[in-house]
């Protein structure tokens, strides 16, 4: 998909929706330099284009006993249409996955995971991902420390 032209003002305005979602329309107009009716326009397009995928609430895991972030590397026995699928299928349904990426290299998969211990990871590994038809093999590894994350884009402005 071709990247769309987005003017100074645009920019803006999706820069101020990343920080705070929850923005008013009087709120957000204020801030991009624009009246409600104009900048709701805007957004109404950001929207029907796309650009503005959806809104969300960042929570923190901790505050909900999810303290263990892991890396999982998951290589399949085949490498087909079907199988790819099907491990995709099933890795969309495990709710502890918050991220699964197809590779190049040695794994096919790689996936973040968060759980509340060793044990809910064991339960993991064990119980669901060893389970799905074509896993060769499983590696993980536990990120001790975050050091960065959050999921704001890089909104690069024009000149």
């Amino acid at each position: 998909m071709s990247k769309q032209h987005l003017d100074r003002t645009d920019l803006r305005i999706l820069e101020a929706l990343q920080d705070n979602a929850r923005l008013t329309n009087v709120e957000l107009a204020e801030r991009v330099n624009l009246t409600p009716s104009p900048c709701l326009a805007r957004v109404r397009a950001l929207e029907a284009s796309g650009i503005i995928d959806r809104y969300t609430a960042e929570i923190a895991p901790e505050k909900l006993g999810l303290n263990v972030n892991v890396f999982i590397h998951v290589s399949l026995d085949r490498q087909v249409r079907n199988a790819l699928e099907n491990f995709e299928g099933a890795a969309r349904a495990l709710p502890e996955v918050m991220e699964c990426y197809l590779m190049t290299g040695q794994s096919d998969y790689l996936l973040r995971v968060l759980v509340a211990d060793a044990q809910a990871l064991e339960r993991l590994i064990v119980d669901q991902l060893a389970k799905i038809e074509g896993v060769a093999n499983i590696q993980s590894s536990l990120a001790l420390k975050v050091v960065k994350s959050h999921s704001r884009l890089p909104v690069v402005r024009t000149t």
